[in-house]
């Protein structure tokens, strides 16, 4: 309800047309929370029969490029939440089709919209560090996504699920591509699951090699409970840049009986609240004057295929090299 809350309330020039959920009845109850009349639980009805200029796809990452390619067909403008696809060959054909059509494909990488990561990014180019030399970026998620999200099959696993983020910033901060990647992954929390899913991970680590030789690591773990946990650091030949913290206040109390006492993130709601709102009139205003968007479907599929790369170097014990450009 992230997306369809803020589309409502916090995008000018928006309003929300239909709610799709396979469950019809969930459907017609988020409709009527929103104040939307029309539900459906087929995105093909809600294309044919909804009057729509764009959709916001939040669905299981195996629905993601049918329903993508149809909603371009349709000329209707697409935002996508990440992971992108499957495989680089949906990417690929959600890029085409978007593109065939003339319309708008962005994906849903709110990190770039953070206050905090867009400043860094800023001072990053502007030279402040220097030239980068070592990257670091972590996530670490309270709880575990849906089941369809533990099986590699369906989802890509924890690093796509929960990690994508993460390959999207450090491509983005260090404005470079993924050129060797090497991955270690266990499950030392959720036993239960790896016995369901043979190949399910709840923890992992990734080192990287980017192409401009600026060395990388992605965190991965989930879930942790504490709270929810992004961060990011980048050192330059010339200084350091920390982003992000555990607290979300800057008050922190101190007494005898507790000593030092912050409170943190429960969720990436809360965390990311303001960057869901500025990637959503975001897109609308990309609609509005024609322009293209700052996370392109291109984003998407880079990301992605550095997911797929760790996945592969975590199954097979060696590093994988990425080509392109």
């Amino acid at each position: 309800m992230v997306h369809a809350t803020n589309f409502k309330n916090n995008v000018p020039g928006a309003s929300l047309a239909a709610v799709v959920d396979a469950d019809l009845e969930l459907a017609e109850e988020r409709a009527k929370d929103l104040g939307v009349d029309l539900f459906f639980s087929d995105i093909f009805q809600a294309l044919d029969r909804a009057e729509i200029d764009a959709i916001c796809i939040t669905t299981p990452t195996f629905t993601h490029a049918e329903i993508a390619i149809a909603a371009a067909k349709a000329e209707v403008h697409i935002f996508c939440e990440k992971p992108m696809a499957l495989t680089v060959k949906e990417a690929e054909e959600m890029i085409q089709a978007a593109r065939k059509a003339g319309v708008i494909l962005q994906m849903g990488f709110m990190r770039r919209f953070d206050p905090a990561f867009r400043v860094a990014r800023e001072r990053i180019e502007g030279g402040e560090i220097g030239s980068p030399m070592l990257v670091r970026s972590l996530t670490r998620g309270p709880g575990l996504p849906p089941r369809w999200a533990c099986d590699l099959r369906t989802s890509n696993g924890m690093l796509a699920e929960v990690n994508s983020h993460d390959f999207d910033t450090i491509r983005w901060l260090v404005g470079s591509e993924f050129e060797r990647i090497y991955a270690e992954a266990n499950t030392l929390k959720c036993f239960d699951l790896k016995e369901e899913f043979p190949d399910f991970y709840d923890n992992a680590i990734v080192s990287l090699r980017l192409k401009n030789g600026t060395l990388g690591m992605i965190e991965g773990s989930c879930p942790v409970d504490y709270g929810y946990d992004a961060r990011a650091e980048v050192l330059g030949s010339e200084g350091v840049i920390l982003i992000g913290e555990l607290q979300d206040t800057a008050v922190v109390s101190c007494t005898k009986s507790t000593g030092l006492v912050a409170s943190n993130f429960p969720g990436w709601r809360e965390r990311f609240r303001e960057a869901y709102i500025a990637e959503a009139r975001h897109f609308v205003e990309c609609i509005i004057e024609g322009k293209e968007p700052k996370v392109t479907g291109e984003d998407g599929k880079r990301a992605l295929e550095g997911v797929l790369a760790a996945n592969k170097s975590i199954q097979s014990g060696v590093p994988v090299s990425l080509g392109g450009s």
